[in-house]
């Protein structure tokens, strides 16, 4: 794969896990629901309601049972930190053996699992089990209701507790913005068929709910016990929405995890509320406020995490693709006294490494997306004909030029030379270019109508002009 994330595995053998001390739940109708493609099972849920209440359980795969810390796989696994996914493939962190079998909760297997058990109104508990899913959905089909009588009465029950869990985590000030994710289809002979953007569906909001919940209590049970692992921080970004003319909230001169949570949820209702009015930034806002997300980092100490408004949060949901998740697990596990390995000793190196991997993997990640894009513009750009302009948004601003995005899913660049009358220098932010002369200054959010000069397939490059300018 590109960029050598592929590797070869190291030498292992699997050791037989101690099936003692664990909580039975094969009987308990759980399920998954994951992409189409996914192979790698994390997490199942179920959901009970009780009176007025609900019941909810999260199972993780048991991964630290297959992987004892320190053999030669988990040193690798800890070098690659995370799988790697692009289109129609992934460069996995775990061997198939593991990640695609013996640790994915596939349906109707028995597998192992640690799993957090939420009763209503109460304190959340922790333990070791063996679970048996009753159905892997995509999430189409849970979207759809495609599924057993049984599993679509536990969809709707676990779409009405996870309604009113996210209406908690809004009034508590988490961040509201959200960007979907591009997805591709491929025609069978190697080219791209489409692309289109997923909004979240409903689907999504039944799984990912329930794994904030579950990163949650696991990190507030090891925070509020002193207890170093990798935890999950970030920080803010106002002065370049403020710079921007979007409304901001003054920031406080401490930020506290609380203070800062407050801001970023501020800040996301009023970049919502602005582009809604406005028309304007549709695209490059909401991804500003993101962009301090996709700074998010690994620590060994808890210093909150202000976009979802968590005193306290960690990874712990997807330990077969994400190297921390596991360092969580061993943490957790050790706590409830179920583990005698000793604790890590270099958890700052490993948070810096693995904070790293994943901007690492992010990269490589979005190259791949960037290059099945170019080819799919060049086709559309043979039936559309490259003298037909696009309408396209302003999402990035460099020294030299502006990044567009246009037609809904395609990104080019367009350089500074060629902006008309002037000439136009960035400005200390980054937030727009500014001409010398004239004033005119092109900023992020702004509308611009431009065509495709050139498009450089094998880099995924797309080079624009600005419509309406005699072409070079």
């Amino acid at each position: 794969m590109h960029s050598g994330v592929r590797t070869e595995f190291e030498r292992y053998e699997a050791p037989d896990p101690d099936l003692s001390d664990r909580v039975d739940l094969r009987e308990q109708l759980c399920f998954t629901i994951d992409p189409e493609t996914a192979k790698d099972f994390d997490d199942a849920i179920s959901v009970q309601q009780e009176g007025d209440g609900f019941r909810w359980w999260v199972h993780i795969a048991d991964v630290s049972a297959y992987l004892p810390a320190g053999v030669p796989l988990d040193r690798g696994a800890a070098e690659r930190a995370f799988s790697t996914y692009v289109p129609g493939r992934v460069a996995p962190m775990l061997p198939p053996e593991l990640s695609e079998d013996r640790c994915s909760l596939r349906p109707n297997e028995d597998r192992l699992c640690l799993t957090v058990e939420m009763p209503p109104g109460g304190e959340p508990k922790f333990y070791r089990s063996i679970i048996r899913s009753r159905a892997r959905l995509t999430y189409a089909e849970a979207e759809r209701r495609d599924a057993g009588p049984e599993v679509v009465a536990a969809l709707e029950v676990t779409d009405r507790l996870t309604v009113a869990m996210r209406d908690r985590r809004f009034a508590r000030g988490a961040l509201r913005i959200q960007t979907p994710e591009i997805n591709f289809e491929f025609d069978g002979k190697g080219g791209v068929e489409r692309a289109w953007k997923e909004t979240e569906p409903t689907a999504h909001r039944l799984v990912e709910e329930l794994m904030i919940a579950a990163n949650e209590a696991v990190a507030e049970l090891l925070s509020g016990r002193k207890r170093e692992t990798l935890y999950r921080v970030h920080e803010l970004l106002l002065k370049k929405l403020a710079d921007l003319g979007v409304p901001t909230p003054p920031a406080p001169e401490q930020l506290s995890p609380a203070t800062a949570a407050g801001v970023v949820a501020e800040v996301s209702e009023r970049v919502s509320d602005y582009v809604e009015r406005s028309g304007r930034g549709s695209e490059a806002f909401p991804a500003l406020v993101l962009r301090s997300l996709k700074q998010a980092r690994y620590h060994p100490e808890n210093l909150g995490h202000s976009g979802l408004a968590s005193p306290a949060y960690c990874h712990f949901t997807s330990p077969i693709r994400r190297y921390p998740d596991l360092v969580v697990h061993r943490t957790l596990l050790r706590e409830l006294g179920l583990s005698g390995d000793p604790p890590a000793t270099d958890l700052e190196d490993l948070a810096e490494h693995t904070s790293a991997r994943e901007r690492e993997a992010a990269q490589v990640e979005y190259l791949a997306d960037e290059l099945c894009l170019a080819w799919l513009l060049e086709a559309t750009l043979y039936e559309r004909g490259w003298d037909d302009p696009f309408e396209g948004e302003i999402v990035g601003i460099i020294a030299s030029g502006l990044f567009i995005r246009f037609g809904d899913v395609f990104e080019g660049y367009l350089p500074a030379r060629r902006l008309a009358g002037d000439y136009f220098e960035l400005n200390e932010l980054g937030t727009a270019m500014a001409g010398r002369r004239g004033g005119r200054a092109y900023r992020l959010g702004d509308p611009i109508e431009v065509l495709v000069e050139k498009i450089e397939k094998a880099e995924g490059k797309v080079e624009l002009s600005q419509a309406g300018r005699p072409r070079r």
